[in-house]
Order: structure tokens, then sequence, then C-alpha cells
């Protein structure tokens, strides 16, 4: 190994510390915030707006990138959010925000794949185990708005099946579920349930064509 590469991976180090020292000041900072101690230390530069009475936790593991800001957490009075062991939220290609509203829940399931996306709950949103969400997509489990007087805004929880693929610029509105293994094309619209092994696509999404086993898929 020569000099270049010992200062970069002191550097490297140095880096991780100083993320690991922000890291334990949020959760002092934020008593709501929750964060494994084998999570990766580029959380620290996660942005993080925790209110009163709301509450992230990030399991072992989790992963993200050093892109200061690219992954926001919003959180309000009485949510939740849970990152569990293993997620990658990559923010490579993309930002990523992750919004629970008052009292609304936000479950990212064990080695789950957000991928510069947008989530917003006002009541919940689940992602399952190994599930995946392409760069551009919205996963928003409400009308965010009021239509008219006489029509306001509806709400319905949303959850994407474990080993599911929600490919790139996918919207999926209230109310859905998107079942295990099954795969939704690019820039889709789902305003329906999406059956397990299923392949969906178009605007809106429909049933085209059957998925196999996705369990060792990448």
């Amino acid at each position: 190994m020569g000099a270049a590469d010992r200062f970069r991976g002191l550097a490297l180090r140095l880096s991780w510390a100083r993320d690991r020292l922000r890291l334990g000041a949020l959760q002092r900072l934020h008593a709501g915030l929750e964060v494994h101690s084998t999570a990766h230390p580029a959380l620290a530069v996660a942005r993080f707006n925790i209110a009163p009475g709301a509450r992230l936790e990030i399991g072992a593991g989790v992963a993200t990138e050093r892109i200061p800001g690219a992954l926001a957490f919003v959180i309000h009075p009485d949510a939740e959010v849970v990152v569990a062991e293993g997620a990658w939220l990559r923010t490579e290609v993309g930002p990523i925000v992750i919004t629970a509203w008052p009292g609304a829940r936000v479950l990212i399931g064990p080695e789950a794949f957000l991928n510069g996306c947008s989530v917003s709950a006002k009541q919940e949103v689940v992602f399952d185990r190994k599930s995946q969400v392409g760069p551009g997509s919205r996963i928003y489990d409400s009308d965010q708005h009021d239509l008219d007087e006489a029509r306001p805004e509806r709400t319905a929880p949303i959850r994407i099946g474990e080993y599911a693929w929600v490919s790139s610029d996918v919207t999926v509105t209230r109310g859905v579920t998107i079942g295990a293994h099954s795969i939704v094309g690019a820039r889709s619209v789902v305003t329906r349930d999406i059956p397990p092994h299923t392949l969906a696509f178009g605007s809106p999404a429909q049933v085209r064509g059957a998925v196999g086993d996705r369990t060792r898929a990448r």
C-alpha cells in the first residue's frame, strides 16, 4: 500500500469517526431518534426533522451514501418511522425524502432498497423484506389535498410486498397493495392492488404477465 492509499484510508477513518460523533449528538438532541451502532456513519449527514413525540428507529447495518442532505426524514408529532436491519437508502442517483405526518407510520423492512424516491404517509406505508423502489418513484398513501369542499382528502394504507420491485418514476396511490415478487414497470401509475407474482405496467397499471420467484433476484 502506497502513501496515497494510506492517506485516503486515514482520511476515511477520520471522517467516519466525525460522523459517529455527530450521530451521537443528534440522538442526544432528538429524544425520539435511535440509531443502531452498526448503521452506516454516513447517516450523520442526513437531514433530520423530528417533531416532539415523533420516533425514528434506524436498525443494524442500514446503509446510505455520504451526500449531505440527500436523505431527509420529516417526522411529525406522534408519527413513527422504522428502518429495519440491512435496508439501503440509496441517494447516489437522487434524493430520498421520507415524510410521516401526525400519527402516521412508515416501516421499511429488512434489506429493503429505496433508491432516490419519495415516501409520504398520513396513515401507513409498509415496505416488506427485500422490496425495491426505483428512482423518481412516489409512494403516497393519501390524495395529499382536498379536491374541493364536497370531496375531502382520502387516505388508506399502502403495502409493498416482499421481493416486489417498483421501478423508476412510478406513482403508487392510496390503499394499494403490491403483492410479493411482483414487478411494476417504469412510469406506471398504480391505482389498485397488484396480485403477487405479477408483471404490471401502464397508467393506470394493469396486469400484463406473470413473475416467478424473485428471492435470488438483484
